[in-house]
């Protein structure tokens, strides 16, 4: 890759990986320091990384600073007890996108990765499996389950505490 081809990475892809992981993180200046340093290791391996490969590589390392930074905070715990009162306050009733974005935020940390790079990111199985480092069968199964849990999630948003 040269220096036009990685400016043209920045122009094409950066608002994709930001956009993941700030659904994943919920904290903007923390999306924008991971898609930093993806793109400073990105231009570390400049000359060993296609132009084709890159978006692949920037969302694989993306995750994985994610993952690593969410480990060094033990930050999962924190993703797993969302005040729901934080997202279904107020006087109107939620809409559709507000029991959606709870419910996906319910999900594990890895469910909630798959899904989003699935059904936000249209990545396929073969992909989101190179970016995990998970099976193609896992990524199945944990998008097979989370979808299940949503689905059932919606059916009774009554039973959020």
């Amino acid at each position: 890759m040269n220096r036009n081809e990685y400016n043209l990475s920045v122009d094409k892809f950066s608002d994709d990986v930001f956009r993941f992981i700030y659904k994943t993180c919920h904290n903007k200046e923390l999306a924008e320091d991971i898609i930093q340093d993806a793109y400073m290791v990105l231009w570390e391996h400049v000359g060993e990384i296609t132009f084709e490969k890159a978006k692949a590589f920037l969302f694989t390392t993306s995750y994985h600073k994610m993952i690593d930074i969410f480990r060094r905070e033990k930050r999962n715990k924190d993703i797993e007890n969302i005040n729901p009162e934080y997202y279904l306050s107020g006087t109107q009733s939620p809409d559709l996108q507000d029991i959606l974005e709870f419910a996906l935020n319910k999900l594990s940390p890895v469910q909630k990765t798959v899904i989003l790079l699935r059904d936000y990111e249209n990545y396929s199985y073969q992909e989101i499996a190179d970016i995990t480092h998970l099976s193609e069968s896992q990524v199945k199964v944990y998008i097979f389950r989370a979808r299940n849990s949503m689905k059932e999630f919606i059916r009774k948003p009554d039973l959020i505490v």
